[in-house]
């Protein structure tokens, strides 16, 4: 069974639907896809429907938006099986505030630069949550002035390098505080392509309760792979990995599957959850049981 635990679709900042991203993944021999758009859980309970009628096990998932505060960078928590979705809602809606903030700002500068409309633009981004800058190129595309999502106009937009960049930091709440509110939702809280955040400290987050790691992932290199699958096995939390897919809007050619996961690491984020508990109630019990001792020898004494 292969499984890609890291999709996007036109909720957020993918191209496709949902219907198209379960076709896709059939068509292409992956058996278990996790839906996981950005600050988005609207796709979750469809996609599940959706996916029981073509024979796809489809996990429900959200990545969220996170800043780290030691360095300011976006960082993004990836948020699996929760129990209480409704949780997460507020937090969700908070960043895509934050994110139509950006957006926003963002347009002006754009319509400024280059001959097009904020209208072509909401077109472009028609059905997802919020206007992420893959839908700026293609307005740009639709106007004959790019004949990409990626290339010089993007990196001249955003990249934070470049001096003609037009971008806008969003403040999310911290790496802690996500992880804190996924597990508060009933979730399983995943540390999102690890590679692409060097400075983040990794132990930190662990510390405060990450259930896992995305490790097979394009922005980690092979080296790297190794050395978190070192970390993940000494804390004895979950291996994921994905695609991070995106259609159209994703950079280069990525496919849906191009990273998996294999079938016992889909089984150990699907029984994760039960396997906590089991070790809870087994860790209250000892504790219970030196208590007990305790007591009888303070009565004995």
């Amino acid at each position: 069974m292969a499984g890609d635990l890291h999709c996007h679709t036109k909720l957020s900042d993918g191209s496709l639907g949902i219907d198209d991203l379960i076709v896709l993944a059939k068509n292409c021999g992956i058996t278990t896809i996790a839906i996981t758009d950005q600050d988005c859980l609207a796709g979750t309970v469809r996609g599940r429907i959706i996916g029981e009628r073509h024979g796809i096990q489809v996990i429900p998932g959200v990545e969220i938006s996170c800043t780290d505060p030691a360095s300011g960078d976006e960082v993004h928590i990836l948020g699996y099986l929760s129990e209480s979705p409704d949780r997460l809602e507020g937090l969700c809606h908070r960043n895509l505030l934050a994110r139509k903030k950006a957006s926003q700002y963002m347009l002006v500068k754009l319509v400024q630069r280059y001959p097009i409309s904020p209208e072509l633009v909401a077109k472009c981004a028609t059905g997802s949550t919020c206007v992420y800058p893959q839908h700026m190129l293609h307005a740009l595309m639709e106007s004959g002035l790019t004949d990409r999502i990626y290339g010089e106009i993007y990196d001249e937009l955003f990249r934070e390098e470049s001096e003609r960049n037009i971008l806008f930091r969003s403040r999310f709440p911290s790496p802690t505080e996500v992880i804190e509110a996924v597990h508060q939702s009933g979730g399983v809280a995943v540390l999102a392509h690890p590679g692409a955040h060097a400075s983040l400290d990794l132990d930190a987050l662990i510390r405060a309760g990450l259930d896992g790691i995305e490790i097979y992932h394009s922005a980690n290199s092979r080296e790297l792979q190794k050395q978190l699958l070192a970390t993940a096995k000494k804390s004895n939390i979950l291996v994921t990995g994905g695609s991070d897919f995106r259609g159209m809007y994703g950079n280069g050619r990525v496919g849906v599957g191009q990273e998996q996961v294999n079938d016992s690491q889909i089984n150990a984020l699907l029984t994760y959850k039960s396997r906590m508990r089991r070790r809870s109630a087994r860790a209250a019990e000892a504790t219970e049981a030196e208590d007990l001792v305790g007591d009888l020898a303070l009565n004995n004494a």
